[in-house]
C-alpha cells in the first residue's frame, strides 16, 4: 500500500498530511448534513412541546388507561345482548356510585380522627415535654419541642386549605374531562382506530395494530394488579383492625386500598392511619400493628407484587425503580402511577418494531421472513381500501399472526384460505360484539374492504 492509498483512507472530515503544515497536529471536521440538522431542530421542539403540553398528553394517556382497562368490560356486557351505549352508561355509574360509597365511608372518619389529632395535641406535646424531663440527656430537646406550635394548627390548615382550593378545582375539571375523553373513545372504537391509523404509513399498519393489541394486554394486566394489590391490603387492614376493636374499621381499610395505588410510599401511607388508630390499647397494640403492616409491606413487594405483574409486564426491578424515580420526578403521584405501563410499552413497542439495539442479537432469518409476508398480504388485502378500512384489516390480521405465534403455526401465503378466515366471525362460539360487528361489516366475503365501505370497487369485482 503507498502513502497516497493510506492518505486516501483517512477518517471523513480530516485533512491529509499533505493539507496542512509538517508538525501541525491532524485537525478532524465533523459536517452536518441539512437533513440531520433538520432532525434534531425537529427533535428539540418535539421535546419542548411535549413540556409544554404535559397536562394536555397526561389527560389523554390517562384516558387512553381507562379505555383499555374498561374496554373489555364494554365487551363483556355487548356478547350478553347489551348494546354499547348502555353498557358504558352503566359501567360509568356503577363506577360514579362506587366512588361515591368510597368517599361516603372513608372521609368522614379520617376527617374526624385528623380533628381529634389536632385537638390533642397540645396535651400530647405538653406530655412529651414531661417525659424528657426525666432523662438528662433529653433535657436540651425540652426546648425545641416547646416551640413547635400546635395551638394555631388548626388555623393554619385551614389557611392551607383554602390556599390549594384552586388547585383542587383545576384537578377536578381534569378528572372531568380524562372521563368524557374516554367516553369519546369507547363509543367510537372504529372511528378512533381509523384516525390512528391514517396518521401511520400503511408500512407499518401492521405493527401497529400489534401494537395496539400487546398495549391493551399491559393496560389491562396492570390494572387487574393494582386492583388485586389494594383489595389485598384492605382486606387485611380490615381484618386487624377489626381484631383490636377499633371502630371505623372498614373506614381506614379503604382508605388503606385507595393509598396502595401509590408506588413506594403507599403501603406506609396506608399503615399511618391505622396505627395511629390503636393508639388507645397502649404501646403494646401500636407496636404489634405496626409489625403486622410492615410485614404486610414486604410480602406485597416481594411475592405479591412479581406474581401479580410478572408475566404481564415482564420489567425487571431495576427498570421498575429507575422508571418510578423518572416519572414521579417528571410529574409527581401521577408519573409514578403511569411509570410501570408506560415503560412496559416503550419495551414493547421498541420489541414490535424490531429495534436493534446494541447489546442484542438481531432478529432472525425466520422472524424477518413472517413480518415480510405478513405486510405483503396485508398490502393485497387493503389495495384501494381507506384508512378505517385497512385498520380493520390490520387489525384481523394481527389476531392471527399472535393466534398463530401462540400456537407455534406458520402465517400460510395462500390468499385465499387467509381471505375467508378474515371474513368468517371467529374460532370462538361468543357472539361478535357490536365493534367487532361494524368492523367485520366493511369486510367482505374475501376479507377485503367492502364496496360500501370503501367508497369504491372490490378488487375482486372488476372494472365497473
Amino acid at each position: 500500500m503507498t502513502a497516497d492509498d493510506r492518505e486516501t483512507r483517512l477518517p471523513p472530515g480530516a485533512e491529509p498530511a499533505s493539507a496542512r503544515d509538517p508538525g501541525e497536529p491532524a485537525r478532524l471536521r465533523i459536517e452536518l448534513a441539512p437533513r440531520t440538522i433538520v432532525y434534531l431542530l425537529l427533535v428539540v421542539a418535539g421535546i419542548w412541546l411535549a413540556f409544554q403540553l404535559q397536562i394536555v398528553l397526561i389527560v389523554v394517556t390517562v384516558a387512553l388507561v381507562l379505555v383499555g382497562t374498561l374496554d373489555p368490560m364494554v365487551a363483556w356486557f355487548e356478547r350478553r345482548g347489551l348494546r354499547r351505549g348502555r353498557a358504558l352508561v352503566l359501567i360509568f355509574v356503577a363506577i360514579a356510585a362506587v366512588i361515591a360509597g368510597v368517599l361516603l365511608l372513608t372521609v368522614p372518619p379520617l376527617v374526624g380522627q385528623l380533628l381529634h389529632l389536632i385537638e390533642d395535641a397540645p396535651r400530647g406535646r405538653d406530655k412529651l415535654v414531661e417525659t424528657l424531663r426525666q432523662y438528662k440527656l433529653a433535657r436540651p430537646l425540652v426546648q425545641a419541642v416547646r416551640a413547635v406550635p400546635v395551638n394555631d394548627v388548626v388555623v393554619r390548615a385551614g389557611n392551607t386549605m383554602v390556599g390549594y382550593s384552586s388547585e383542587i378545582l383545576t384537578l377536578v375539571g381534569l378528572a372531568i374531562s380524562t372521563t368524557f375523553l374516554a367516553i369519546y373513545l369507547l363509543a367510537d372504537p372504529v372511528r378512533a382506530k381509523g384516525l390512528l391509523f391514517a396518521m401511520v404509513p400503511r408500512h407499518y399498519h401492521i405493527k401497529l395494530a400489534r401494537i395496539l393489541i400487546e398495549l391493551k394486554v399491559i393496560v389491562g394486566g396492570y390494572m387487574r394488579g393494582q386492583l388485586i394489590t389494594s383489595v389485598a391490603i384492605a382486606v387485611f387492614t380490615f381484618g386487624v383492625l377489626t381484631a383490636f376493636r377499633v371502630d371505623d374499621a372498614l373506614a381506614l381499610a379503604l382508605f388503606a386500598g385507595m393509598t396502595d395505588i401509590i408506588p413506594f410510599i403507599g403501603g406506609y401511607v396506608a399503615s399511618l392511619p391505622a396505627i395511629l388508630a390503636v393508639t388507645s390499647s397502649g404501646t403494646g397494640a401500636v407496636i404489634v400493628v405496626f409489625l403486622l403492616m410492615f410485614a404486610y409491606q414486604e410480602f406485597e413487594s416481594r411475592i405479591l407484587v412479581p406474581r401479580v405483574y410478572g408475566k404481564v409486564l415482564r420489567l425487571p426491578p431495576a427498570i421498575v425503580v429507575v422508571s418510578l424515580l423518572v416519572g414521579g420526578t417528571l410529574l409527581g403521584i401521577v408519573g409514578a402511577l403511569l411509570a410501570l405501563p408506560i415503560a412496559a410499552g416503550l419495551q414493547m413497542v421498541v420489541r414490535e418494531l424490531r429495534v436493534e439495539l446494541p447489546g442484542e442479537t438481531p432478529p432472525d432469518a425466520n422472524t424477518r421472513a413472517r413480518d415480510e409476508r405478513a405486510e405483503h398480504i396485508y398490502e393485497q388485502l387493503t389495495e384501494g381500501a381507506t384508512a378505517a378500512d385497512a385498520g380493520v384489516i390490520a387489525a384481523e390480521l394481527a389476531h392471527k399472526l399472535k393466534r398463530n405465534e401462540q400456537a407455534g403455526v406458520a402465517l400460510s401465503g395462500e390468499m385465499p384460505a387467509i381471505m375467508a378466515e378474515l371474513a368468517e366471525p371467529g374460532e370462538t362460539d361468543e357472539p361478535v360484539t357490536e365493534a367487532e360487528a361494524d368492523e367485520r361489516a366493511s369486510l367482505d366475503a374475501d376479507g377485503r374492504p367492502h364496496r360500501a365501505a370503501t367508497g369504491r370497487p372490490s378488487t375482486k369485482d372488476g372494472p365497473p
